[in-house]
């Protein structure tokens, strides 16, 4: 009796095992990426059809963005982007299924309404492209009304944005991504701790927050490596009190927005490379898909390099979290390092999961197809990816409430140290971003 009980706790720790690649919404963004790719590359699926460009010769009116004939196409474009978000939504969130289901046509028509504006030729000119305008159109609905909440059930920043950065992975040679990710080290590896140290420095000596060490803890996390997914890694580390997790995180929040749309203008003002801009962004901005978007508008090459760097430096957040724990322990809680609850298991765990499905697309792409269906693949998986961003961008406009968010951000000190630390966290990522990626010192595989 005692050897089946023993077999059936075996085979419910295998089944929840299992529960979890299904049920975790981050394998999910794998899940869905590489459904997509075995969909294009099988020629199951077509380039999504999405309005024209307009305000040019030929091609005046804001009709000529939407011709009668590409109606039908875009309307099966968003059926099927809602078909894969459902499947995912129904086995990670099925009680918010509903609610998507609802929302989700709202937000396809939202990413439509940023691609006609973002088509606009004479403004598209200066960069003022799809990404831009549904983040503008999120912000002025969710800042002017109240967003119902049947449409919250379709904001999903994350899913949408992770899934387009697994078919990113794609596009990007996998030598290429392996050197890309070798001179990332350098602005990644080497800034992200500096900046966390001397923050966590300036808080205790200089802002004596004493009494605010999770909080200090949190803040600088999440300012040095990557905004909400390292504040709450190293607020659970630090046990950090759930109030201040939810501070650090708000802040971050305002200042993402405001530097995803600042900096790539800052670079483009200042005539700084493209490249070095692309890697200044993906060390500083700190959500991953802000990095994204907002570097896509020095080009493609640039939001290659920052992508790559914000994946490194995510590889950051379960090994940070674990140094933080064995800190927390030993220095305030007078414990020995073995008594640490988070162990080398959870710096697997902790790891954003899109990471392996952005290295598996690029190793299949790189090494196991041919030429030819690249070539004839890779269009598809680029406007899939492309629209993805978009949906991501309509779902951060519609998520940010600048008035909420201000709310939430208590205290001076707070604020001093995010604004202390960031501006530091500036200079050193440019410094780096030129001595690694500016060409001088290393060799770029362009």
């Amino acid at each position: 009796m005692g050897e089946i009980n023993l077999e059936n706790k075996k085979d419910i720790k295998t089944k929840s095992k299992f529960a979890k690649l299904w049920r975790g919404k981050e394998w999910w963004t794998v899940w869905l990426g590489i459904a997509l790719i075995v969909a294009a590359v099988g020629s199951i699926i077509e380039k999504p059809v999405l309005p024209k460009e307009w305000g040019v010769e030929g091609a005046e009116s804001i009709w000529a963005a939407i011709p009668a004939e590409i109606v039908t196409g875009m309307l099966t474009t968003g059926l099927i982007t809602l078909i894969i978000f459902a499947v995912a939504v129904f086995f990670s969130k099925r009680e918010e299924f509903t609610d998507f289901l609802k929302g989700y046509p709202v937000i396809f028509l939202l990413s439509i309404l940023a691609y006609v504006l973002g088509n606009y030729a004479p403004l598209r000119h200066y960069g003022f492209n799809d990404v831009i305008w549904a983040l503008v159109i999120g912000l002025i609905i969710s800042n002017l009304t109240k967003v119902p909440q049947f449409l919250q059930g379709a904001v999903r920043t994350g899913l949408y944005i992770k899934t387009g950065l697994v078919l990113l992975g794609a596009s990007i040679l996998f030598d290429r991504m392996l050197a890309l990710g070798a001179m990332g080290l350098g602005v990644a590896w080497l800034v992200t701790p500096a900046v966390l140290i001397v923050m966590y420095w300036y808080s205790q000596k200089v802002l004596k927050m004493h009494d605010n060490k999770g909080l200090a803890i949190t803040i600088a996390t999440a300012t040095s490596v990557c905004g909400v997914s390292a504040a709450i890694a190293s607020g659970t580390a630090s046990k950090a009190k759930q109030e201040e997790i939810t501070l650090a995180v708000s802040i971050t929040l305002i200042f993402t927005v405001l530097m995803m749309v600042g900096m790539p203008a800052v670079v483009q003002l200042l005539g700084i490379d493209p490249i070095v801009g692309g890697a200044w962004l993906g060390g500083t901005i700190d959500a991953t898909g802000a990095v994204v978007a907002s570097s896509a508008l020095l080009g493609a090459e640039a939001m290659e390099v920052a992508s790559i760097i914000k994946m490194v430096q995510n590889i950051l957040i379960g090994i940070i979290a674990f140094g933080i724990a064995i800190f927390w322990v030993t220095k305030y809680e007078n414990k020995s390092a073995t008594e640490v609850e988070i162990s080398f298991k959870e710096i697997f765990t902790r790891i954003p999961k899109f990471i392996f499905g952005f290295i598996g697309a690029s190793l299949v792409f790189s090494f196991l197809l041919t030429e030819a269906t690249v070539e004839a693949s890779l269009p598809v998986l680029n406007g899939f990816r492309g629209f993805f961003f978009t949906l991501a961008f309509i779902s951060i406009g519609l998520d940010s409430n600048f008035k909420d968010m201000a709310q939430m951000v208590k205290g001076g000190k707070a604020i001093q140290l995010y604004i202390g630390g960031q501006l530091l966290n500036i200079v050193l990522t440019l410094l780096a971003s030129y001595i690694f990626f500016s060409g001088q010192f290393f060799n770029l595989p362009f």
